[in-house]
């Protein structure tokens, strides 16, 4: 026996929200329409709209539940078993809200679902295709801001024809074929079904003569050369979008739209993080213990800045310099510099350094070295 409720995969406490949202779903998966070449579609449409019109009627819901679909058979209760595809088509137009009444149903609300639409030139209009291009910039101009220059072959307007794709405004004629709606409309059983006409391919119009610089297509292809401004701060893998800049529109639509993907260069001293700066600063052994002052290189400036390394300070350390990072590329302040201590053990010691070394060796105390002996303590337990 048939399961209603595992038909359209609802549970048996859906509430009648639920069952709607299901129903509809499959009602327009499995409508005959959408599927001409299924022939299992049309027995799918029956049993899901058969499932509906019992389970969204509490009176027949509750009869149903109790005593199965063989107690809605006869007794004027209906909805058990469709005899005919008008009766699930009925169901269809009572879920969807179209009261009923035939009409042009798929050339409304549902359309686009079927392969509808309106009709005439409106309908016809859209957006040109967009078009994407690269740019690859240094860091500094990724830091600074900077304006780059690139030519980009775009499908423009035709001048000779403004775009109509004819010689003159006398050889764009109706369609007579759809009678300038550019859509064809077909009646099947409660609804008509409308879909672009075949002979203008929805515009409406045909051309009797074509325009001889573009042969009737309404464009032609131009080489165009486009300034794009880089805000500062922006980074690598970004993307800008240039409005307007991509192939002309179809039918008196807007032109598309120019996406440029930005390819930062690496620097040589300098790496990115976020909006931060980072630089690894080596010093030496001495340096690091005794602390000293360092001159640190400015991306953007040659006034060097003034950087002191404290005593004590450990290999790995890294110190913030408020500021002197990037520009947000949203104009949210600027991100700091962070100076990474990298201390280097000396190498190739003459043996004068090395005895001074050993010296200083026989000096050291445990609070010379406090991780070392942090170190030491931790590690007891595995001796």
């Amino acid at each position: 026996m048939t399961d209603y409720y595992q038909v359209l995969g609802v549970a048996k406490d859906a509430t009648q929200s639920d069952i709607k949202k299901a129903y509809r779903k499959l009602a327009l998966k499995y409508h005959p329409d959408k599927n001409a070449d299924n022939p299992d579609a049309e027995k799918k449409f029956k049993e899901v709209s058969e499932a509906y019109e019992v389970l969204s009627d509490e009176n027949k819901r509750q009869m149903y539940d109790q005593y199965g679909a063989d107690a809605l058979k006869g007794g004027g209760m209906g909805g058990a078993g469709f005899s005919s595809m008008e009766e699930a088509l009925h169901t269809f137009m009572g879920a969807f809200g179209s009261g009923g009444g035939g009409g042009d149903f798929f050339g409304g609300a549902f359309g686009d679902i079927f392969g509808g639409g309106g009709g005439g030139e409106q309908s016809y209009a859209r957006q040109g295709m967009s078009k994407k291009a690269q740019i690859s910039i240094t860091f500094e101009e990724a830091a600074s801001g900077v304006e780059k220059e690139i030519a980009i072959t775009n499908h423009i307007e035709c001048s000779d024809c403004h775009g109509s794709g004819a010689q003159s405004p006398q050889d764009v004629k109706t369609c007579g074929t759809c009678q300038g709606t550019g859509q064809l409309h077909q009646s099947r059983g409660f609804f008509s079904m409308s879909s672009p006409c075949p002979h203008c391919h929805g515009a409406g119009k045909v051309i009797t003569s074509p325009c001889k610089t573009c042969h009737g297509n309404g464009k032609v292809k131009k080489k165009e050369r486009i300034r794009v401004p880089i805000p500062a701060g922006i980074d690598d893998g970004m993307r800008l979008k240039m409005a307007g800049h991509g192939d002309a529109g179809e039918g008196g639509g807007p032109r598309g739209d120019l996406y440029v993907y930005i390819k930062v260069k690496p620097h040589d001293v300098f790496t990115r993080e976020g909006d931060n700066l980072l630089i690894n600063l080596p010093v030496s052994l001495t340096e690091a213990a005794l602390g000293c002052k360092k001159d640190l290189p400015r991306l953007l400036s040659k006034k060097p800045l003034r950087f002191t390394v404290p005593d004590g300070t450990q290999s790995g350390k890294i110190f913030r310099v408020k500021g002197e990072g990037l520009k947000n590329v949203h104009g949210h302040g600027n991100g700091d510099l962070l100076v990474h201590i990298q201390v280097e053990t000396p190498v190739n010691l003459s043996q004068k350094q090395k005895s001074i070394l050993e010296e200083f060796q026989g000096t050291e105390g445990e609070h010379n070295s406090p991780d070392r002996k942090s170190f030491l303590n931790r590690v007891k337990s595995f001796f």
